[in-house]
């Protein structure tokens, strides 16, 4: 056995000299295990990100969390949110960081506490604060002064404010392990020496700060001892931390990946992520987080990228609305039992590999006092294969995984789902009266006393400090009567070379063009034909950020916005370059300086009703009442008639919408089997990327809510309207002997001989019932949940049972054999169940 670490916080006082607290660290970790108060963990984790809902979603998050098997919350700490201004500090709303780890606590879970502080996450700028790049001679992450005093500062208030309420596990609380930097590893090689110093300054910086419990540095191989480094990916089967004594960890196990705005939704089956999970504890994991579990939502401009959408569902287990993704929720929650049944061998016991066909192998744990449980693999991605085991033989699906906590009986298969699948649907909400709009006109041509102007061209971020997306950029190009254009027609083409991410190009107040980028291809080129009239013309460019880069060396330094050249070109003159013009500069919109997303500033202008609302134009801000729909259901508003632009409820900022930009990509059907990467599933190949806006319930006022939106295209407002998110349909798809945890629980207690038929188990959300039986047949049904159909044997009495049991519940459960449906279809035959019943 690897020398065992239960020591932390003596190596801490003698490498470092800096302690506080007990004598003892409660939480240790050998090669095995993490160990907390003595007790042996195999320790299985999910990342929820506070700021991505409110905090009445919380505790509800946190409870489906701890009902899915988990056993520890992770988070990252978000420093643009939380130091907004230097040294001005914000804790509160959503971001309420210390409410957020008590809820956690009080439900029982321990926290991973990702300080950072920087984070990726997709998130604006990588969690860093604009301000932090205009320090004088600063360089982020890297051996740099000015960086490592506000880094050092910030993880050091965030250490403090733990202590101070006690939420260390060596306190009492229940942060069991802190990270410092973010996948490092990578940087660290391209920096080279100036990285390596960094790392570990870093790390020693962390050490000092004495919380008692250890921290982990995720994709860095070389973390200086004792930082844990831990792997982050699809799969981590094939890593190993870089010294012997310290525990195998997966900091994030990827359950999907984010959505950006024109780009198709990826998913990942419920199976291959089982499957990698799986993998990685039969390789000795003795962590692992999912990220995410809940992925939640980019309110407000937080979103990076640039073009990372305002969804950031992630196809997690909980989806972004807080709601069970079914099957992946469930199978995923069997899959833990089943861990931790296997928990007393895989803590103690050295694995034994052993073959057992070309792609099949088997890895056995066992204990000294007796505790012995077995992984049977599969990697074939094609085909079935049938596995001689101890003295028993044993069927695994292409590219499973079976988990024997007893060495010998079957409880779970990674590719036999048995939790129910669930088909979700967007209700539209019946709203009194409907949405009556009003709408106010952007100015696009004159500037107020806040405009300058200056020679030559302005980069975006350094000129706006990210306070808006929107920069103005404007000047005067003079056009003779003598000019030849003007006689055949044949407009001059304007040309404007931009650094990104979004352009709108208006001649004298009219919208002549747009042109925008994508995540990979962030800059712009706008080469159009423009009307120009005689005498003066007014150019005026929009440029328009989609969120800061989060990743990538020295992304401080990334530009946007029109950085030029900018030409004409068909006048008599030939090519005129009009980059080293005066040119007049405005940040921000009209209506943002207004505050006309407040119900003070929106009652402060005169707003149209009618013929405005109804032309579809561009740079428009629309704005109704509306009072909350009753119930509970979640709520989001379909946008799918709308460009692009921004939308708040009651003063907040649900984020940045962009349904115009249509997903292009590749969709079709997506097999669980083989090596999965974000790009083999997808969804919404040539629609929008992302249609409907979460509006969390607890922002909503029982009458009056005021919902403004600003629109850069020229949408349809009497298009949009709120919607409820609730269940359509359940489906149930399982095989007449397939596995279960009952089943052995009930053999191992010697209460049956042989094992037990499963169980369809079907339940709609709350207040819903099954109103009908859409598909059910038990024999060889082909297909996935909603396009189930029958195969070559069928019982003809399927849908009894779940007619006679099921309509009118709220759920049901119906056992899998053939007595039930009115005999055996096909004897001699693998049969399984496909059943499908309607939510309403």
């Amino acid at each position: 056995m690897a020398l065992k670490h239960v020591v932390w916080d003596v190596i801490t006082v003698v490498l470092f000299g800096v302690w506080f607290g007990s004598a003892k660290a409660s939480v240790s970790y050998d090669s095995k295990a993490i160990t907390i108060n003595g007790q042996r963990r195999i320790l299985i984790s999910g990342s929820i990100h506070y700021p991505r809902s409110s905090p009445e979603m919380w505790p509800d998050l946190i409870q489906k969390a701890k009902e899915g098997g988990l056993d520890v919350i992770q988070t990252y700490v978000f420093w643009n949110g939380h130091e907004p201004s230097p040294g001005q500090y914000y804790f509160e709303g959503n971001y309420d960081l210390v409410k957020f780890i008590k809820l956690v606590k009080q439900a029982g879970l321990y926290v991973n506490l990702r300080i950072g502080p920087y984070v990726c996450a997709e998130w604006n700028f990588g969690g860093f604060p604009v301000w932090l790049k205009y320090i004088r001679g600063i360089n982020f992450r890297t051996d740099n002064g000015p960086f490592k005093f506000q880094m050092q500062k910030f993880t050091k208030k965030i250490v403090d404010m733990m202590k101070a309420e006690r939420l260390f596990e060596s306190q009492g609380g229940p942060i069991i392990l802190s990270q410092i930097e973010n996948e490092y590893g990578p940087l660290e090689y391209e920096i080279g020496a100036p990285g390596q110093a960094y790392t570990k300054w870093a790390a020693q910086m962390a050490l000092g700060l004495g919380t008692g419990v250890p921290w982990i540095m995720c994709k860095e191989d070389d973390a200086p001892d004792p930082i844990i480094n831990t792997c982050n990916g699809f799969y981590c089967d094939y890593f190993s931390p870089n010294k012997a004594y310290k525990p195998k960890m997966w900091t994030e196990a990827w359950t999907g990946w984010f959505t950006e705005f024109g780009g198709p939704v990826p998913y990942r089956p419920a199976e291959d992520l089982a499957f990698s999970v799986a993998r990685f504890i039969q390789k000795g994991g003795s962590f692992i987080n999912y990220y995410m579990y809940h992925g939640g939502t980019n309110f407000g401009r937080t979103a990076g990228g640039p073009f990372i959408a305002t969804s950031y569902d992630y196809d997690a287990p909980l989806d972004e609305y807080g709601l069970l993704r079914q099957p992946k929720w469930g199978h995923l929650k069997d899959l833990h039992r089943a861990i931790k049944l296997c928990e007393p061998a895989l803590v103690y016991g050295e694995p034994t590999v052993t073959p057992l066909g070309n792609y099949q192998e088997a890895h056995v744990f066992k204990s000294k006092s007796g505790a012995c449980a077995a992984f049977l693999a599969n990697y074939n991605p094609r085909s079935f294969a049938k596995v001689a085991f101890g003295n028993l033989h044993y069927n695994l699906p292409p590219w499973s995984i079976s988990i024997l906590p007893d060495c010998k009986n079957t409880v779970y298969n990674t590719a036999r789902v048995g939790a129910q699948s669930a088909q979700m649907k967007m209700t539209r909400v019946p709203v009194h009266g409907g949405f009556s709009w009003q709408a106010y006109d952007e100015e696009t041509t004159s500037y107020d006393d806040s405009s300058f102007t200056t020679v030559g061209l302005l980069e975006q971020i350094n000129t706006t400090r990210d306070a808006s997306d929107y920069l103005w950029y404007s000047t005067d190009v003079k056009i003779d009567s003598n000019e030849e254009f003007l006689k055949t027609g044949k407009y001059p083409v304007l040309t404007v070379l931009s650094a990104g991410h979004a352009l709108h190009v208006f001649i004298n107040g009219q919208l002549s063009g747009t042109a925008y980028g994508s995540l990979g291809f962030p800059k712009v080129t706008y080469s159009e034909g423009v009307k120009l009239r005689t005498g003066i013309n007014k150019i005026s460019l929009l440029s328009v950020a989609v969120g800061l880069p989060n990743v990538g060396p020295h992304f401080e330094r990334w530009n946007a916005g029109v950085l030029g050249p900018i030409t004409l070109n068909g006048l008599n003159d030939g090519r005129r370059d009009l980059s080293w013009q005066k040119w007049s500069y405005k940040i921000g919109l009209k209506g943002e300086s207004l505050s006309l997303h407040s119900l003070s500033g929106s009652s402060s202008v005169e707003w149209v009703e009618g013929s405005l609302v109804a032309r579809r134009q561009p740079m428009m801000w629309y704005k109704t009442m509306f009072n909350a729909p009753a119930g509970n259901s979640p709520l989001a508003l379909d946008m799918s008639s709308m460009g692009k632009g921004q939308v708040w409820i009651n003063g907040q900022s649900l984020g940045r919408y962009w349904p115009a930009y249509e997903a292009s990509g590749t969709c079709g059907e997506c097999n669980y089997a083989g090596t999965y990467n974000e790009k083999k599933c997808l969804s919404n190949c040539g629609e929008a990327s992302q249609r409907w806006y979460h509006v969390p319930r607890s922002w909503l006022k029982p009458t009056g809510n005021l919902l403004v939106v600003f629109e850069e295209w020229g949408g349809d407002p009497n298009g949009i309207f709120l919607v409820r998110r609730e269940m359509d349909s359940v489906c149930a798809n399982i095989y007449e002997w397939q596995p279960t945890l009952m089943n052995w629980q009930m053999q191992a207690s010697g209460k049956v001989n042989k094992p037990l038929r499963p169980k369809a188990h079907l339940w709609c959300g709350p207040g819903q019932k099954i109103s009908s039986i859409k598909f059910a047949s038990f024999g060889t049904p082909e297909g996935v949940c909603g396009s189930f159909r029958e195969g070559s044997c069928h019982a003809h009495k399927s849908y009894d049972a779940f007619q006679r049991n099921c309509v009118g519940q709220n759920s049901c459960s119906v056992t899998v054999a053939p007595e039930i449906f009115g005999g055996d279809p096909c004897p001699n035959v693998m049969k399984k169940l496909s059943v499908e019943a309607i939510c309403s």
